[in-house]
């Protein structure tokens, strides 16, 4: 006889051994599509990124993770634009998120070629999603190891949204990604209030950054872009400016 916990631990070794995790359109006996499960873990062991909404803007702050000191720390992008209104970061596989925002940012343009409007966040987010969904149905493929926070100024204000590898999404006030997700989420959860601004915003994600990476910390491998409501164009927040929130949020302690 198995206790509980042994039926626990044995339950995915006998999934392996009878080959669920091998084909992505196969289920397993409790309902299960193992590769999909994988592709959320490799999210997990990506480097963190969060999204939050501001009183006069969205924000994304993410981190590079720069592995190498010889590698270029500029050189390493982690925020990507998709429209003037919209951009995205991602943690997980990034050269599968540089397929999704490529097909973004010419799902965008056409948009605009078409209507002679900017697309609205939305669109973007369910194009990618409904790629995403079906990697995880068709033989021959596998699920993209990618989550994505797309944020953007519509019509009606700010939005931010969360995509995982199943293709589902959801809209958040504020979210993170990656290795640091549940720190900085319990983080977020305590201090994150709606009224703040893209600069108080800028100040608690790097401070919670700041806590998770701990002596890994440096303003260097940290890349951040927010877009304000007023004008509705992506900014990349430079070093110097970095540094200085920095220094701010230390001296606040």
């Amino acid at each position: 006889m198995t206790t509980p916990k042994e039926d626990e631990t044995m339950q995915p070794m006998q999934h392996m051994l009878m080959g669920y995790d091998r084909a992505i359109t196969m289920f397993s006996p409790d309902g299960r599509l193992l590769q999909v499960e994988y592709a959320k873990k490799t999210v997990r062991q990506g480097s963190t990124a969060i999204g939050i909404i501001c009183s006069d803007g969205v924000l994304l702050v993410a981190d590079k993770r720069i592995v190498d000191p010889l590698i270029v720390p500029e050189s390493v992008e982690k925020i990507f634009q998709i429209d003037d209104h919209i951009g995205a970061t991602a943690s997980g596989i990034l050269s599968d998120a540089r397929v999704l925002i490529e097909r973004a940012q010419v799902k965008a343009q056409q948009h605009k070629v078409t209507y002679d409007t900017p697309t609205d966040t939305i669109s973007i987010v369910k194009d990618i999603c409904a790629l995403k969904q079906i990697c995880t149905q068709s033989g021959g493929l596998r699920p993209f190891g990618v989550s994505i926070i797309l944020a953007g100024i519509d019509a009606d204000g700010p939005k931010l949204y969360e995509t995982d590898p199943t293709g589902i999404f959801f809209q958040y006030r504020a979210t993170v990604i990656g290795e640091g997700e549940p720190e900085i989420e319990e983080i977020l959860s305590k201090e994150y209030t709606p009224k703040m601004t893209v600069e108080e915003g800028l100040r608690l994600c790097i401070t919670a950054l700041n806590k998770v990476l701990d002596k890994q910390f440096n303003v260097e491998r940290i890349d951040a872009a927010y877009i304000l409501t007023a004008d509705k164009k992506l900014t990349r927040v430079d070093r110097q400016k970095m540094e200085r929130v920095l220094k701010e949020a230390k001296k606040g302690k």
